[in-house]
């Protein structure tokens, strides 16, 4: 697996990204700085890290988003390449239209940090494969943007084809209000693009992918991550 992670001013994820790639296919990964205008030839996956890029004026992922190096992001995207954009990485995914809805002020206004159980819905994408459809997993969250919301017929698209990948529920896999930790519509934790190559998520894969870290559950993401071979759009 021949992977890139992009580095803003105020990413505080981007090692810990790193490294989970490291583990998972073998193969050291590229820190692309966000003033880069290119990418590196044959990639196989882009990960957008989570943190406080450029300390999240404006909005959460706004700046980052018109980043020089997003215009290389957004052309790999056009060509089919794989992005997983974990936390702020998700913020800046909706900043810059590639994928749909909004991420708001957690409901309760306040920063979140803790484990949070979330149901996988789909395994129909590179980065679900490795779970079993309404499989329960287990994994960090720390936000204070996380409440996703979307119009009607967003909702209803997203629903309808399949492209919610994630969502909030309690330990026996049931999703109710009292498990949704920000507010977000429909429980949701994670989204997938129309094509399935991108996923933007809040909760942390890369936190939960070593047993010293407390958990595995987010190992499998990375796993399957792993199968890629080089992508047509590297």
């Amino acid at each position: 697996m021949r992977s890139a992670v992009i580095v803003f001013p105020g990413s505080n994820c981007d090692r810990d990204l790193a490294t989970a790639f490291r583990n998972a296919g073998g193969t050291e990964p590229a820190m692309v700085w966000h003033k880069e205008t290119e990418l590196p030839a044959g990639l196989d996956v882009i990960g957008i890290p989570g943190g406080f890029s450029y300390g999240d004026y404006l909005r959460c992922g706004a700046i980052a988003a018109r980043a020089p190096i997003m215009r290389a992001v957004a052309d790999f995207a056009a060509r089919g390449g794989c992005i997983i954009g974990i936390c702020n990485g998700f913020q800046v995914l909706i900043e810059a239209g590639l994928l749909p809805g909004a991420l708001m002020r957690n409901a309760g206004l306040k920063f979140i940090c803790r484990n949070q159980h979330l149901r996988v819905e789909t395994r129909a994408s590179p980065f679900t494969q490795g779970y079993a459809e309404g499989q329960v997993i287990r994994l960090p969250i720390a936000h204070h943007d996380g409440n996703y919301i979307a119009d009607a017929d967003t909702l209803a698209r997203l629903e309808g084809e399949g492209r919610v990948a994630l969502r909030y529920c309690d330990a026996s896999g049931a999703v109710t209000a009292e498990a949704n930790p920000n507010g977000s519509m429909h429980n949701i934790a994670g989204i997938l693009s129309e094509n399935r190559r991108i996923l933007g998520l809040m909760p942390h894969p890369e936190r939960a992918a070593d047993p010293a870290l407390g958990g595995t559950d987010g190992q499998a993401m990375f796993e399957a991550l792993a199968q890629l071979s080089a992508a047509p759009a590297g």
